[in-house]
C-alpha cells in the first residue's frame, strides 16, 4: 500500500498581527457590509460508534451551503475514561473532509495506507475524490485516561472535474496553522484560505476560507469574501453578533451577499467558526458518505464501494 502524501508546512508556529492595511481594507464604508439572511438551530444526533454532534446544517432548514456540505460540532465535553468513541472504517467519494481537533486527538487510518494521529489544534484535510476507506478513532491514551473533547468535522463539495481526483490525506499540527491577532480583541487560526494576513497550510480544490476566531469580551473581528461566495457564521461557544444579529452557542447565521461582514461578542467572550466559499454551482446527489452529481453515479458508488475499488483498510 502507498501512503498519501502530506502537506508540506512551516515547522514553527505562525502569528500575524493585523495591520493598517488590513484595517483599512475592512473599515467601514469601504464596502458593502453583509446581513443576516437566516439563522438556522442545531440539530442533535449521533455518528460513528455512537458519539452525539451538533449539526447546523445539513438540516431541513438548510441542506447545504454551497460548497460547504456539513458541519458537525462534538462536545465540547469532558469524557471519562472509556467513553471516547470514533468511527470506524467507512468509505467516502466525491468530497473533501476537514477534521479540526480543537481538544482530545484523534488516530486516523484509511485504504491507501496513511496513518496520522491528529491532536489538539491539529487538522487532518482528507480529499476522498475518487474513493476512499477511512477510520477516525480516539488513541488508546485518550480513550484510557478520558479528557476535555471538542472538535469540527466539515465536509467541503467537490466540482465535477475534480470528483475523480486521486484520494490524499493532508495534515498540519497545531503549530502548522496561522494565528492572526487582532487590535480588537480576536484571535483567528486560519485553516484554509486567507483573511487578515495569514494563509492556511492546505492546497484545496474549492476555494474557501475556513477560519476559528476566538473573540475577547468585547471583541470583533472584520473580514472580506468576493461577493458572489457564500459566507456563514457558526458560534461554536458563547454568543456572537453578525449583521445585527445574536446568535446564541451552537447557530449559525447565512449571509447575504456583500464583501465584508463583522463578528462581535458583546455580552462575553466567544468562538466562532467562519466559513465562505465560491459556489460549484452543479447539482447534487448524495446518499450517506457518497456526494456526487447524479443518481447513478451514486449506484456507481456503491457498487464501487461493495466490490472493494475504494480499497480495504490495512490489517
Amino acid at each position: 500500500m502507498t501512503t498519501a502524501p502530506a502537506a508540506t508546512a512551516a515547522t514553527t508556529p505562525a502569528t500575524t498581527t493585523a495591520t493598517a492595511t488590513d484595517a483599512a481594507a475592512t473599515a467601514p464604508g469601504a464596502a458593502p457590509e453583509r446581513t443576516v439572511t437566516r439563522t438556522v438551530s442545531p440539530f442533535h444526533t449521533y455518528e460513528g460508534a455512537g458519539f452525539p454532534v451538533r449539526r447546523p446544517f445539513p438540516t431541513e432548514q438548510l441542506p447545504f451551503l454551497d460548497p460547504f456540505l456539513m458541519v458537525d460540532q462534538v462536545g465540547p465535553v469532558e469524557l471519562a475514561p472509556g467513553e471516547a468513541k470514533g468511527a470506524p472504517p467507512h468509505p467516502h467519494r466525491g468530497f473533501e473532509t476537514i477534521q479540526y481537533v480543537i481538544a482530545g486527538d484523534i488516530a486516523n487510518a484509511d485504504s491507501r495506507g496513511h496513518r496520522a494521529v491528529v491532536r489538539a489544534g491539529g487538522v487532518q484535510w482528507l480529499t476522498a475524490g475518487s474513493g476512499i476507506v477511512h477510520e477516525a478513532l480516539p488513541t488508546e491514551e485518550f480513550l484510557a485516561a478520558g479528557g476535555l473533547q471538542h472538535m469540527l468535522q466539515i465536509w467541503v463539495n467537490l466540482p465535477a472535474r475534480h470528483k475523480w481526483t486521486a484520494p490524499r490525506s493532508q495534515n498540519a499540527e497545531a503549530g502548522d496553522l496561522p494565528e492572526a491577532v487582532t487590535a480588537d480583541g480576536a484571535r483567528i487560526t486560519v485553516i484554509a484560505g486567507s483573511t487578515h494576513g495569514a494563509t492556511g497550510p492546505f492546497e484545496t480544490l474549492t476555494p474557501v476560507l475556513v477560519a476559528h476566531a476566538r473573540l475577547d469580551a468585547g471583541g470583533r473581528a472584520e473580514f472580506t469574501a468576493p461577493t458572489h461566495h457564500n459566507a456563514a457564521v457558526y458560534v461554536l461557544t458563547g454568543r456572537a453578533t453578525v449583521g445585527g444579529t445574536e446568535l446564541p452557542d451552537g447557530h449559525l447565521a447565512v449571509l447575504a451577499d456583500g464583501e465584508r461582514f463583522t463578528v462581535r461578542a458583546e455580552n462575553g467572550p466567544a468562538e466562532v467558526l467562519v466559513l465562505t466559499g465560491e459556489p460549484i454551482g452543479e447539482p447534487v446527489a448524495r446518499s450517506g458518505p457518497f456526494v456526487m452529481n447524479t443518481a447513478a453515479e451514486l449506484r456507481q458508488a456503491q457498487q464501487d464501494f461493495a466490490r472493494g475499488a475504494m480499497g480495504v483498510m490495512p490489517q
